[in-house]
């Protein structure tokens, strides 16, 4: 670990849909000017240099310059970051793929990628010195939340859909959480927060509804970048219901170019929005047969956090797909289950249904020719199956 503290390089939030300036030095939520996700910008120009991180430990917070929080003492840490990225050479070999590879975030705290994004939202609601934080959530997110508020010292309020595993339900419960069950989706919830917080008692860390979980998520993007020696996958799958850390990790890589850490003729890989039959509200729009999800109406599905039928952040995700020259893809129950079940059985690895739904996006891609057999494809699975034992009965 480093003997020289790193500080936040954090300079404005801008509005993701005007670009108009939003100070990043007091409580926001969503822009003033158009009610969308505001987004951090730091003085790149300051001199991060790569070479810094060598001496630093390996969590997310080693990446604190381009991170909101100010004062380090605010920090909320239990450890998350710096999952591996593991070959899966197996699989490869079973498919004639050159290079396939998996980050395993379900190796983070609480058990999925979720513990990035609550760490850094977490810690900048404590910076800014807030008591209690609310969320409406399909399950991870607010497991991380009440673990992170449990370790701030900040009451948590979780709402959740009633057909969310019980596992998850348990876990909010041992971190001390008051949990709400709704009967819906996560915009069900979204419209029970709302009403639980008509007087602005506590802190909504909905996704995108504040500007600092999709920080702590794109540190995804640096990690695949300093794991690999600073090259990138040809290709990279994501899981798709918020989109947060999809939209995160395409921020980061723009980040490490602003840098010098990526070469300006450096291909960017190219990413794909994975989602579920049952709810699949990008694919639809990405694919002209929506003009937006605003009025979407989705499905349960066994992969509890791709069941989100309206995100905020649909037109960001969808610019990311485009300047990634990427694409989205929805998977059946079916195949995701198969997924599950064969990196499970090739690879030793029991990842979520949002991870076999990878697999099987994977597997549909290279029968359609948009993915190639030479290509470096990574998998970047969200969460450790263990939560989804009643789904995957």
């Amino acid at each position: 670990m480093e003997t020289m503290i790193a500080s936040s390089l954090l300079d404005h939030l801008q509005c993701s849909q005007c670009g108009q300036y939003h100070d990043a030095f007091r409580r926001q939520t969503v822009s003033d000017c158009c009610q969308m996700p505001l987004l951090a910008q730091y003085q790149l120009d300051q001199g991060f240099s790569k070479h810094q991180l060598s001496s630093r430990e390996k969590s997310l917070w080693r990446y604190a310059d381009v991170l909101p929080v100010v004062d380090p003492m605010n920090q909320v840490s239990l450890g998350e970051g710096f999952t591996p990225i593991l070959p899966l050479p197996r699989l490869a070999s079973t498919y004639s793929l050159q290079r396939l590879t998996l980050k395993d975030e379900g190796l983070n705290p609480t058990g999925s990628f979720k513990a990035r994004g609550m760490s850094v939202a977490i810690s900048k609601a404590k910076e800014n010195g807030e008591k209690a934080c609310i969320v409406p959530t399909a399950g991870n997110a607010g497991v991380a939340m009440a673990a992170y508020c449990a370790r701030a010292g900040l009451e948590a309020i979780v709402v959740m859909p009633r057909h969310t595993p019980d596992a998850f339900k348990e876990e909010c419960l041992v971190y001390g959480a008051t949990l709400i069950l709704v009967d819906g989706l996560i915009n069900d919830c979204a419209a029970k927060v709302r009403e639980l917080n008509s007087h602005d008692d506590y802190f909504d860390v909905s996704t995108l509804k504040e500007p600092y979980r999709l920080e702590g998520k794109k540190t995804m993007g640096y990690e695949i970048a300093e794991q690999l020696n600073w090259t990138l996958p040809d290709v990279i799958l994501y899981p798709t219901g918020g989109g947060t850390g999809l939209i995160g990790i395409w921020k980061a890589f723009q980040e490490m170019r602003s840098l010098g850490w990526i070469a300006p003729d450096q291909p960017l890989p190219k990413l794909v929005a994975v989602q579920a039959e049952q709810c699949c509200p990008i694919v639809k729009t990405y694919y002209g047969e929506q003009t937006n999800s605003k009025h979407y109406v989705g499905q349960p599905t066994l992969a509890n956090g791709l069941a989100v039928p309206r995100p905020i952040g649909e037109p960001l995700i969808l610019d990311t797909l485009r300047a990634s020259q990427g694409t989205a893809i929805a998977i059946s129950e079916a195949d995701m289950l198969e997924g599950v079940r064969e990196l499970g059985r090739h690879e030793g690895l029991f990842v979520a249904p949002e991870g076999g739904a990878l697999w099987a996006a994977a597997r549909q891609l290279l029968h359609q020719g948009w993915l190639r057999p030479e290509q470096h494809i990574l998998l970047l699975n969200t969460g450790s199956g263990q939560k989804y034992m009643e789904n995957l009965r």
